[in-house]
């Protein structure tokens, strides 16, 4: 009676919403997050060359001036985003299939060890990337694959951090289902392509922009794996516009501003996926 009644006074609440200070919270919250992002578009949009106004320009005076400046200046810069967009696309894909592969095996298989090979995978998380950075580069290095894109791709095909989603939200999924498709004759890949899959979308969603936005922000291994600048990612290339006597800040608003349009569109397509992920996780278990 009492988990009952507590249902019924959560859907009154959802009915009736948050209150206005609630609003107002978010609203205050939500303008001191975005004002940033608002301020790098306005700049972009807003012919400078030499130091920006100290105090913010609130409003863009919609010129193309920065952005045909650095386009006209700088032959790479195509370049540089289509290398970042094959790279991060890549590594999301890698990412969606080996971790939703390994979190299936350690949330419904069986197999000996699979307890501890599942804390060692995920005690990795407490190692700091830079410990990884002198093997990484030696392993590359042998492999000849430093200066190409393959050298940023390969090291980031699998990673703790989505195994360990992805086995959380496969555990909470009902075991009877599969045991029906067994019954129905599928296979292990089968079960997994018809029935995790599918269960699984919000959680694979919430991966895939989780892996897309890191690898597209990434900054410290690209620069070091990278060296010849037409095969720079976008963080890479855009840190190279700083000159080293005078910066063209207008150059580099625009820079920075094309760089995070295709995060917030990655973002927008896939925002449905990603809040229901945590919203089911949140519920759950």
């Amino acid at each position: 009676m009492a988990v009952a009644e507590m249902r019924v006074s959560r859907r009154r609440r959802g009915r009736r919403g948050l209150p206005w200070s609630g609003w107002a919270v978010l609203i205050i919250t939500s303008v001191i997050a975005l004002f940033p992002m608002y301020w790098l578009f306005v700049n972009a949009l807003t012919p400078i060359t030499a130091n920006p106004p100290l105090t913010p320009i609130l409003w863009p005076a919609w010129s193309l001036a920065n952005i045909q400046r650095l386009l006209e200046g700088n032959v790479y810069y195509l370049n540089w985003m289509l290398n970042s967009l094959l790279i991060s696309s890549a590594i999301t894909i890698w990412h969606v299939v080996f971790d939703s592969l390994a979190g299936y095996a350690f949330a419904k298989r069986r197999f000996p060890g699979r307890e501890i090979l599942f804390w060692l995978m995920l005690s990795t998380l407490m190692v700091p990337i830079h410990v990884t950075i002198v093997p990484l580069f030696i392993v590359t290095n042998e492999l000849r694959l430093i200066d190409t894109l393959w050298a940023v791709i390969l090291p980031g095909t699998a990673n703790a951090f989505g195994i360990f989603l992805m086995r959380q939200y496969i555990q909470t999924l009902p075991s009877e289902l599969e045991d029906a498709a067994r019954i129905d004759g599928c296979g292990e890949l089968g079960v997994f392509r018809h029935v995790i899959l599918p269960l699984a979308t919000p959680a694979l969603g919430a991966l895939a922009i989780f892996t897309f936005v890191r690898h597209w922000n990434d900054f410290l291994w690209p620069l070091i794996a990278l060296t010849r600048p037409q095969n720079y990612t976008l963080t890479v290339g855009v840190a190279n516009l700083q000159g080293e006597f005078a910066t063209d800040y207008g150059i580099i608003f625009a820079g920075a501003s094309l760089a995070a349009l295709p995060m917030i569109i990655f973002f927008f397509m896939f925002q449905r996926a990603f809040l229901e992920g945590v919203r089911m996780g949140a519920v759950k278990g």
